[in-house]
This record gives structure tokens, sequence and C-alpha cells, in this order.
């Protein structure tokens, strides 16, 4: 099991290779290690690491391989994002993408070839470093194929699926052998008709990549302290086995954070224990990468407040009570834990079952979809009430639920249709503000 963080340096935010100081580096992976963690993910801006489509600036790949020795030096291991994207709310895409150059990030054939040649560069840089995890081939660039988003590069699924694999397979080219994935937000879990799908999360690349974040709807539902928002992470984590292939196949929670105010600052510590003691309940759980390291600068500006707070630790590099917990919660995990058992109860999920309970916000109403995954949707909140009352849920499609070899390799023996699940008082759906209609990272 591996415990990580998502890397935010102190000294300028992502915006630190525009002054890269490795000294200041060092100080902040000091801090790090010192929690105790094994690994960290990093992201390099993509306009400043390819700021024109026929330009990867050598000194900015020497500066990914010298943060990535530092961390050697202090025993962590490096996960890197490539294509950055977006952050925090921000948008990263370098200018031969955008306006007069404008190219569709998905389709556009020298966009792609740029993309798989900066994918490649990269992955091939870090390859003889045993500390190097792979490549995630960007930071939930899906959001940039789909509504919310103010200025969406749209694509179909098959197209999504076709680009999908061209970049998997430059990573590979490469780094031969590593761990090379894509990661997407919540948006391919539950949102009707998004082009990035659970099929594709769940069956491309070396490991399913998970991001939980509980501002989506879940917290404002069930409160701080529910067992929908508590297990919110565990919920994505099953949910994504329904549609793996390999019974077997691991899942890393990529991202996880206590946002504010709908994780409250005094509880942060709390549902740090109990988020991540509900994601090592689910069998082949890679890893925990929390979001993120540090406290973002309050000298820097316009961040959605939640941004500023999310850190393990301060600012000034000094623990705070959820980075406690996690180190606490590491070291017991090293000092020998048992692996979990099967879910033997799976809760059967039909993809293109009509659901007109799910929340507005997701893009939802009555028809087929993926909006009965989301907070409010039927499927969703029988997982909830079911983990709520003990049952340890695990997720299955309706497809596979009368196939007892698909079963048996999951542990499975008993399947239960929502329909079945009492729910009780279940609150009604909760519009998020305008402000967590921004995509958080």
């Amino acid at each position: 099991m591996r415990f990580g963080v998502n890397y935010t340096p102190t000294r300028g935010w992502f915006h630190h290779w525009l002054d890269f100081d490795l000294a200041e580096i060092r100080e902040d992976l000091d801090s790090v290690a010192a929690l105790g963690l094994d690994h960290i993910r990093v992201f390099p801006l993509w306009p400043l690491f390819q700021p024109n489509r026929g330009l990867i600036r050598p000194r900015a790949v020497e500066q990914l391989v010298a943060l990535t020795d530092a961390a050697a030096e202090r025993g962590l291991d490096v996960a890197v994002d490539g294509l950055q994207g977006h952050l925090s709310s921000f948008d990263f895409l370098p200018a031969w993408t955008t306006t007069w150059h404008r190219g569709n990030l998905f389709t556009d054939p020298e966009v792609v070839e740029a993309q798989a040649a900066y994918l490649r560069t990269l992955a091939a840089a870090l390859h003889a470093r045993p500390n190097f995890l792979g490549m995630t081939l960007g930071n939930e660039i899906n959001q940039f194929s789909d509504d919310p988003h103010p200025d969406p590069h749209r694509a179909s699924a098959a197209q999504i699926d076709a680009w999908l694999r061209r970049m998997l397979a430059a990573c590979e080219q490469g780094a031969p052998g590593r761990a090379h994935l894509h990661a997407e937000d919540d948006a391919t879990w539950y949102r009707r008709g998004h082009p990035f799908t659970p099929d594709q999360a769940a069956t491309l690349g070396a490991m399913t990549a998970v991001h939980s974040w509980v501002f989506n709807g879940t917290a404002q539902r069930h409160g701080p302290t529910g067992t929908a928002t508590e297990q919110h992470a565990a919920y994505l984590i099953e949910l994504s086995k329904a549609w793996a292939t390999d019974p077997a196949r691991p899942v890393w929670l990529q991202e996880v954070g206590a946002p504010s105010p709908h994780i409250p600052p005094e509880r942060a510590a709390a549902f740090t224990a109990a988020t991540v003691e509900a994601a090592l309940d689910c069998a082949h759980l890679w890893g925990v990468t929390w979001w993120c390291s540090h406290d973002v600068d309050r000298a820097l500006a316009d961040f959605p407040e939640l941004e500023y707070g999310l850190g393990l630790l301060t600012h000034s590099r000094q623990p705070k009570p959820a980075g406690r917990e996690l180190a606490r919660i590491a070291a017991e995990r090293r000092a020998g834990a048992s692996r979990p058992a099967p879910r033997t109860t799976a809760l059967v999920l039909d993809p293109d079952e009509p659901d007109t309970a799910a929340p507005d916000h997701q893009g939802a109403g009555p028809g087929p979809g993926r909006t009965q995954c989301a907070p409010g949707g039927t499927f969703f909140e029988a997982w909830a009430a079911l983990a709520a009352d003990g049952v340890r849920p695990a997720a299955v499609l309706a497809s596979r639920a009368a196939e007892p070899a698909h079963l048996a390799a999951r542990g499975i023996t008993e399947t239960v249709h929502p329909s079945e699940v009492p729910l009780g008082g279940v609150p009604p759906p909760a519009r998020r503000t305008s402000q967590e209609e921004r995509p958080h990272a």
C-alpha cells in the first residue's frame, strides 16, 4: 500500500517552474518525507515545457529530472502528470492550441502528434530513474471535452478512446514497463453523455485512477459526517470495479482532500481518517495520494477559497492535523495490516436504466445515463444506504450480475438491486454554488 501526496510547491505554487529553485524544493520534500509518505505526484505546466508545437524546452525537462532526483534522495517515488492542463480552477494551455491557433486537443492531428511527442519526451527523460513510477496523461483533462467548461474542445467517446490509446502508447514508448495511466474527475462516472467513459477509465492504462471530492453534492446532501461523505472515495473505488474487466485491476485514489467549508477545518483530521480507512477497506487499492502537500500562499490571487487550505502542511511547512492523521495511518499500515475481505454483497448497476431522481447539476434528467451514480441518483443513494447499515457494498454491472465466474472472481455471493434498498429520508437534490461549479483540480 502506497501513501503519498500531490506536491504543491510552497514558493510560487506550480508557477515555481518559472523560477525553479532546487533548494526550496528540497525543503518542501523534506517536510513531505517527514510525514512518512513514500511518493509524490508532480505537475509540469504544459505551456512552459512546450511553448511551441515544435519546441520541448530541454532546460525545463532537466528541471523535472532534477526534482525527481531530489525526491529520490528523500526516499520518495515520483509520478508525473504531463498535459497541464487544468489545476485548481486555472487552465494552462499552450498558445498554439488556443484563439488564433485553435486546435482541438483530442482530434486535431497536429495537436495530437505534438502531445504524443511531449509525453514521450518526458517519459524517456525519466525512464532511467528508479524512483519514477510512470506518467499520467494529464490532470483531469476530460474537463476540456464537455460542459461546464466555458470553451470545450468537443469530441465523441470514440475519438476520446483513440486519443487515450495514442497518448498511453507514447508514454510506453518513452518509458517501457512503467505504470502509465489517465485520470479524470468524477464527470467520467456521473455525467450523462460525457465522452470520457467509465469503460475507458476502468480498462485503459496500468490502473484506474479516481479523484474524490465531496463538494460535488455529496457533502451538501449528507453533511460532513454522513456515511456517503466519509465513504465517497470508497464508493468511487468500488464503482470503478463495476466496469473493470480484470477483477484484480489496481485502483489508485489519486486525489482526495478535505475541502472547507464542506468539511469544517476542525473536522479535517477526522474526515481524513474516516476517508482513508474506508478506502483501505477496498481490495486492490494501489495507494492513496492526498491533495495536497502544502497550503497555497495567500499572496497568490483568485483561487477559489477552498483551495488555499487543502494542504497536509502549512505554507511554512508545518504539519496540520490532517497531515498528522495521514502520517499515523501510513505508519500503522506499514507496521502490518491484513488485506480487506471480499465485499460479498454487490449493488447491481444498469447504466442504461432511466433515473428521474438524479440531480440536475450533473447534466441529469429522465433518460439513460450515468446520473444515477451521482449524488442524488438512485444507485448512489442505495449504495450509501447500504454502507450506513454496515454493509460493505461492491458494485456490479447488470450485464455481469448473472455471470457466476465474474461474481466468484470478485468474491460476490449476493446481489441487490437499488429498488430493493430502503432509502429512508433522503434529502432533496442540492445545487452547487457558482464557485463549486468551477472544477477543482
